[in-house]
């Protein structure tokens, strides 16, 4: 069976990185998966509290932002073409995402100390939450609810796109304001990745102690893709509702 009939939200975890043909003696184990995303978010955090001390001392973060969201996804295209280089592509990926939460989250820590660290605990708790929800089987992915959050989250990235590129032309869209229609828009992508992590834990059950040992980068990269994005919805959400109220 080709694990290309299985599809996830999360890009990163789709077969063309799984169906490569190669045998290994060494599987995918869900520890080696747990081991190397805690060392990626502890490296992610710090840097993040070191750009943080480079802020309070007046230091700019728009270039390690820019940078580092550059950089995560000049990386990410590489890791698509050169999926057997991902013990060393995810942990560059993961220091470029350090910079980029680093310098996104510097305003928020500045303005708000409390909101980082708020949006840090919301995060780990929905993740737990929908672990606990997929183990007990209480939500079931199925066939449909697939092909929802997956239609759901290109929908989203589409916008993010297009706004972005809009903002080079002076064009601020609405996902930007604090208007109630950009925090609704705020709401329903967090719920969005919440329920991507749906599918990257299906996917990582589907194929624990059968994939390629080195495949754990892979699924590492999926991971911190998901809760990275969690974790950036989640926080500029309170930022919104912070300076709104």
């Amino acid at each position: 069976m080709s694990l290309r009939n299985f599809k996830t939200s999360n890009p990163v975890f789709n077969g063309y990185f799984w169906d490569d043909h190669k045998s290994s003696a060494k599987k995918m184990s869900v520890a080696g998966i747990f081991f190397k995303s805690m060392l990626g978010i502890l490296i992610i955090a710090a840097i993040t509290a070191y750009l943080w001390k480079l802020n309070e001392a007046g230091t700019p973060m728009k270039w390690f932002t820019l940078g580092g969201m550059l950089g995560a996804i000049v990386i990410s295209v590489l890791i698509s073409v050169r999926q057997n280089w991902a013990h060393i592509l995810v942990p560059l990926y993961i220091i470029a995402k350090g910079f980029f939460l680093g310098g996104f989250s510097a305003y928020a820590h500045r303005n708000f100390p409390e909101l980082p660290y708020q949006a840090i605990g919301v995060t780990i708790v929905t993740f737990f939450v929908m672990l606990l929800l997929y183990q007990l089987r209480i939500i079931v992915v199925t066939k449909k609810l697939r092909s929802v959050i997956i239609t759901a989250t290109v929908s989203i990235m589409v916008v993010y796109i297009i706004s972005w590129i809009l903002s080079f032309f002076g064009i601020k869209t609405y996902i930007w304001g604090t208007s109630w229609f950009a925090i609704a828009f705020n709401v329903v992508a967090a719920i969005v990745a919440s329920f991507a992590l749906l599918l990257d834990f299906d996917y990582i059950e589907r194929y624990k102690n059968r994939a390629p040992k080195y495949k754990e980068w892979m699924a590492t990269w999926g991971l911190l893709a998901t809760l990275i994005w969690l974790y950036v919805e989640v926080l500029r959400l309170m930022q919104k509702l912070a300076i709104r109220f």
